[in-house]
């Protein structure tokens, strides 16, 4: 009876409306952000299946950029989050001006490959010709787009990390918009401009990361917001604080660089299947991403109630809304996954999969609407660990099970074993309900509670006395006992 009415006693009523507020507005930018990808696809479309299959394995390379600059956003919104919930306007600038150096040199070295390199790229993640002439085409123009992506990332970083979401929403609109509008004049030739096919595509995409770093610069300004206008205070850091940094961001890095690798790797596998199965691909991460933009508004609005609690010292606030927040959002990215089952009809058909093609596609999707409710699990646990201060768990279960269970079952039925393409889908995922159940322990443990601001240290003793015990109560929890 005790348990049921401590259940009862969580705010809901306060705690329900401070995740819609932060939640809503990130899961709209993220939608926003899929559309315009989305959107790109589209308009390739009626140019063909292989400019459908060279846009996705270009969108593979940019996942792998992606992966090169997460690991400083997944360090920049622990410190910022907890910088945050202690009010520490010092520790805020400095964390972004460390944030901001780091991503900036990955943008660098992205986009210094594929403006002067594409052809190597393309050889790597595909051995169609065709393919790879037109994906060439495309990271040339695109790379320039990569420095001006990643800038936008690392405001929208500091944004949502001290609750400003709705800035860099407003700005995704403005972006997608233009996206829109420039793909229709540039990739069919409109107002007198020459068709440009997928190098249209790649300009249009140019153009609106543009529009999105103008937007939110003025936007910030229009509303006052501080933080990201006083340069000075970005790089007011000493060794000993970069040290600090690197040392919680280093674990997200390796995880974020190693599982990209991995990816890659995949990508390479899926990418030597037929043009069909390749252009289905293409289209499934476009879909995918709709389903993870919307879920990552919910994850990232975890990582910054959570985090801002632990750097408040309320780490039991944190703990009880870590548990609730990662049922609430498998509950919402299986409500997502029903919604793209229902229209996945006149979706596959509007991004020109037919046949084959579309037969590969709603076969990949019916097989991610099963695994992804636990996927989406295991990623809400590990975000909330980064921003509560503990990046080694979830990276190292991540890494370990994607190189000895994942890449190995991956390679091995592709290469090796040459089953069909739906199998090797399958094994991309084949670690997921095992992890799950290693990161509900590690849940309930507590110990994923690591506070950096003085407020949550000075807390952390009298926690840990207290929940020192949870782990071995799991299973009684998880039983209903």
């Amino acid at each position: 009876m005790s348990q049921k009415q401590k259940k009862q006693s969580f705010p809901w009523r306060t705690f329900l409306p401070s995740l819609a507020s932060v939640a809503i507005p990130i899961a709209l930018q993220n939608l926003l952000t899929t559309t315009a990808s989305m959107i790109d696809t589209m308009m390739v479309a009626p140019l063909g299946e292989l400019s459908v299959g060279a846009l996705g394995l270009c969108a593979q390379f940019s996942s792998l950029m992606f992966s090169g600059y997460w690991g400083f956003v997944g360090g920049g919104m622990l410190f910022i989050s907890q910088y945050w919930g202690s009010k520490e306007d010092d520790g805020i600038e400095r964390s972004y001006g460390m944030t901001l150096m780091c991503m900036m040199a990955v943008a660098a070295v992205f986009g210094c490959l594929a403006i002067f390199a594409p052809e190597q790229i393309m050889r790597l993640y595909t051995d169609k010709t065709a393919i790879q002439e037109i994906g060439v085409q495309y990271l040339h123009i695109v790379g320039a787009a990569y420095f001006l992506q990643i800038l936008s990332m690392a405001m929208s970083c500091l944004l949502r990390a001290t609750e400003r979401v709705r800035i860099p929403m407003v700005a995704s609109i403005a972006s997608v918009a233009t996206n829109l509008v420039l793909n229709w004049v540039f990739i069919y030739g409109h107002f007198g401009l020459p068709a440009m096919g997928i190098r249209g595509a790649a300009l249009a995409t140019t153009c609106a990361a543009a529009v999105n770093v103008i937007m939110i610069y003025l936007l910030a300004w229009g509303t006052g917001y501080p933080y990201l206008f006083r340069v000075r205070g970005h790089f007011k850091w000493n060794g000993r604080q970069l040290k600090a940094y690197f040392v919680k961001c280093f674990p997200i890095i390796c995880n974020e660089v190693l599982i990209g690798v991995a990816n890659m790797l995949i990508n390479v596998t899926l990418g030597r299947q037929p043009e069909h199965v390749i252009a289905a691909l293409a289209v499934f991460r476009t879909l995918e991403g709709l389903i993870i933009g919307f879920f990552a508004g919910f994850s990232n609005a975890a990582s910054i109630l959570v985090g801002k609690c632990v750097g408040a010292g309320e780490l039991d606030t944190a703990f009880e809304r870590a548990k609730r927040l990662v049922y609430m959002c498998s509950g919402v990215i299986f409500v997502a996954d029903l919604l793209v089952i229902l229209v996945h009809k006149p979706l596959l058909t509007a991004m020109s999969l037919s046949g084959e093609s579309y037969l590969a596609g709603f076969r990949m999707l019916l097989i991610y609407a099963v695994v992804s409710v636990i996927r989406m699990g295991n990623w809400m646990q590990n975000d909330t660990y980064r921003a509560s201060g503990d990046a080694v768990y979830g990276t190292v279960l991540e890494i370990v099970f994607m190189y000895v269970m994942v890449l190995p079952c991956v390679l091995g039925s592709g290469f090796v074993l040459k089953l069909p393409y739906w199998v090797i889908f399958i094994c991309c995922y084949i670690d997921e309900p095992v992890r799950y159940v290693l990161m509900q322990i590690h849940l309930y443990s507590g110990k994923w509670v690591k506070p950096v601001t003085d407020l949550g240290m000075a807390a952390l003793p009298a926690f840990r006395e207290k929940h020192g015990g949870r782990r071995g109560r799991l299973s009684r929890n998880c039983s209903g006992t």
